[in-house]
């Protein structure tokens, strides 16, 4: 337990931290906030000639061009896992993290993420993705839940001089924006008297600070040991403290030193478990003190066999078995102690026999006497598996050389939308002073008469000359030439042409060649497409350790294999786990996670649909006619979500089956399809093999 010294010096430290961040992070927030105005259509004018440098001058018209271009490179494409195994025999395991990956996108909001990291990452140059485990989302029959959470790049506070990327940092801070209540909620720390500190994070430009809000602040630093610790604060207030936060832990007794038991567990006191001193302690509630009454341990040591007869006659068994005491809360029910303390655990004790459904198996507790003769059990210990890595991962725009994120598309275009936003203005002042103009001497005076027309009155006849009119007509043919340039400077400093934009390309003279200019177009933006697969793949990775290291109970998967049925199996963390030579227990997370490349082509129904008819006609799935290859096609076509492709499918089935009962029959001795004796096999032998059913031998 840190004393309020030791607490004070260590929110101090976090504090500095923070402010030193500030300092450093400072001129990119203010860049921040310059790029949503721009995004947003700002009408202000950046000074191009003396009249602009008057105070608010502004524009009255605004065309987005740093909206419109990346909107443009918008993509609702989610990037798909890819899991390759470095062993053979892992094949199987690589296989079920990516249809299990697949289930967690489909669960976890990733459609609205994506959609906000989409705009945020071009316009910013990067975007955050925070893991974290939800101990409180829970079922009936699993507790826990992974959380994915989109952090703005308002909220990074990183530390100062580190530009290679989070997991390279000592330490890291991540802003939070909450309500006084949430925090109540899930610390138990009432901050109801606090003030919310940094409002400007939740939203672009000037934020009011709101009454139940609070700036909640979340740090994490890297040991000495390589773990990962946690600090988190609301301005001067501790809300936890956690050294190596990522490893399990338990409350444990401190006077006797054992875990608490769960309300309702049963205690016993004459049975111990036998564990090493360097796992005392730091046994799961639900593992350690169960119900390990003689009876029990008896038949342990039947199965095991490890004493023989000898021990079983000399373990005293009770006739009948007593009434077990059960833990109801409250004190230690071992020493009486009253204070518990959070303690790490290193080790899982597995006293009962484990196997699981890919065939890992367990051996569970093995049942002993000590030296002084008294029953003990020895259980298996496997280590806890723990991530030690930052729960943060960063996707960048496009990679710079000093910089934490990567290269802003609102920066690149600045000048261009502030010259188009200039010339736009230009242009509306033109036209509206446009029109006709008439010159009069000073003293001619015009009257207008409806019956005889205008009467102009002049006082000497040498001033009807001055009578003129003049036709302003406004050109703009040079504004708009210029306009046009410095939109396309625009997109061409992005890589943007119009066949990507879906727009009219005069260039193109043929749908082959509007494809081609498209994809030149792709290709100039790939560098942004690999950012985004290459966080999704550290994105994929982070949250199967996450998997491994809380998901203590088996989880569903469903998918479809390649003929459209659907497949039920479990991820069962325990299938990960290994023994090596020595008998030692380990975790096997040596795979590699990248994003599958045919994800987008997958996406894109209409062009499979069409490529799977290509694939049809061509014969790839065998003869076109035959009922087998329909089959197939009706089975890629149904998993391709093709409308009434599974009614076509079952249609196709029942046909297969009454053509087999047909050959069936046909194959039956003495039946004589052709009403001619003794042709009846020779003619069904000719028409299997136009059937493609094997040829069968004429009797003699």
């Amino acid at each position: 337990m840190k004393t309020k010294k030791e607490n004070s010096a260590r929110r101090e430290q976090w504090q500095k931290r923070l402010a030193d961040s500030d300092e450093y992070w400072k001129p990119q927030l203010t860049k921040m906030d310059e790029r949503e105005a721009l995004f947003n259509g700002t009408d202000v004018l950046k000074p191009m000639v003396k009249e602009d440098a008057k105070a608010g001058k502004k524009t009255s018209h605004v065309r987005n061009i740093v909206f419109e271009n990346i909107e443009s490179q918008i993509s609702a494409s989610i990037p798909q896992p890819k899991v390759t195994p470095r062993r053979e025999k892992d094949e199987h395991l690589a296989s079920l993290i990516e249809h299990f990956i697949r289930n967690e996108l489909d669960r976890l909001p990733f459609e609205t993420m994506n959609d906000m990291a989409e705009r945020t990452v071009p316009l910013q140059g990067g975007v955050g993705f925070l893991v974290d485990w939800d101990n409180t989302k829970r079922t009936h029959n699993t507790v826990g839940e992974t959380d994915v959470n989109v952090i703005h790049p308002k909220q990074f506070a990183p530390q100062p001089g580190v530009y290679t990327g989070i997991q390279d940092m000592d330490w890291f801070i991540v802003k939070v924006p909450t309500t006084k209540e949430a925090v109540r909620r899930q610390y138990g720390v009432p901050v109801y008297n606090e003030s919310e500190s940094e409002p400007d994070i939740r939203s672009t430009g000037a934020e009011h600070t709101a009454e139940d809000a609070v700036t909640m602040y979340v740090g994490f630093e890297r040991n000495e040991n390589g773990g990962i610790n946690k600090y988190i604060w609301v301005n001067d207030v501790e809300l936890e403290d956690l050294e190596n936060y990522q490893a399990r832990r338990v409350p444990t007794c401190n006077s006797c030193g054992r875990v608490r038991p769960l309300p309702g567990q049963v205690i016993n006191n004459d049975v111990q478990a036998d564990i090493p001193d360097q796992a005392q302690g730091m046994i799961s509630a639900e593992q350690v003190e169960t119900d390990m009454a003689g009876h029990a341990l008896a038949a342990v040591l039947a199965q095991q066999s490890l004493a023989g007869e000898s021990a079983l006659a000399a373990m005293p068994v009770a006739d009948k078995p007593t009434e077990p005491r059960k833990y109801d809360g409250g004190c230690c029910p071992w020493c009486g102690c009253s204070e518990f303390t959070d303690t790490e655990q290193e080790f899982e004790a597995v006293f009962l026999p484990m196997r699981t459904k890919s065939g890992v198996q367990l051996p569970g507790a093995e049942a002993a006497f000590d030296d002084e003769g008294k029953p003990v059990v020895s259980p298996t210990l496997i280590p806890f598996y723990k991530p030690d890595v930052y729960p943060i991962v960063l996707q960048r725009s496009v990679s710079v050389y000093g910089q934490l994120l990567g290269s802003s598309d609102a920066d690149m275009i600045a000048d261009q939308q502030n010259t188009i936003n200039r010339m736009h203005q230009k242009i509306i002042d033109r036209l509206l002073k446009a029109g006709t103009r008439i010159t009069l001497p000073n003293k001619a005076d015009i009257n207008i008469d409806t019956e005889d027309g205008e009467r102009i009155y002049l006082n000497d006849p040498a001033q009807k000359n001055l009578i003129d009119v003049y036709e302003f007509s406004g050109n703009l043919q040079y504004e708009m030439a210029y306009l046009a340039q410095a939109y396309e400077e625009a997109r061409q400093i992005l890589g943007i042409t119009d066949s990507f934009q879906g727009r009219r390309d005069p260039t193109a003279t043929s749908g082959v060649a509007k494809e081609y200019a498209a994809a030149q177009a792709a290709g100039r933006l790939e560098s942004k497409r690999v950012m985004k697969n290459a966080a999704y793949a550290q994105l994929f990775e982070l949250m199967f350790k996450f998997w491994l290291a809380y998901s203590d109970e088996p989880r569903p998967v469903t998918y479809k294999d390649s003929t459209g049925t659907m497949r039920y199996e479990e991820f069962n963390r325990y299938d990960f786990l290994e023994q090596d030579a020595d008998g030692q227990w380990y975790w096997n997370d040596q795979f590699l996670f990248s994003c599958d490349t045919s994800a987008p082509l997958a996406s894109n129904r209409a062009a499979m649909w069409q490529e799977t008819r290509l694939n049809l006609q061509t014969g790839a799935f065998g003869d076109p006619t035959s009922t087998e290859t329909l089959i197939l096609f009706w089975s890629k076509m149904e998993a391709l979500h093709y409308p009434g492709a599974g009614e076509t499918k079952k249609f196709l089935e029942e046909r297969r089956e009454r053509e087999r009962a047909a050959a069936t029959a046909q194959l039956t001795p003495g039946n004589t399809p052709t009403g001619i004796p003794g042709q009846g096999v020779q003619s069904m032998t000719d028409s299997g093999i136009a059937a493609g059913i094997p040829e069968i031998a004429t009797p003699v």
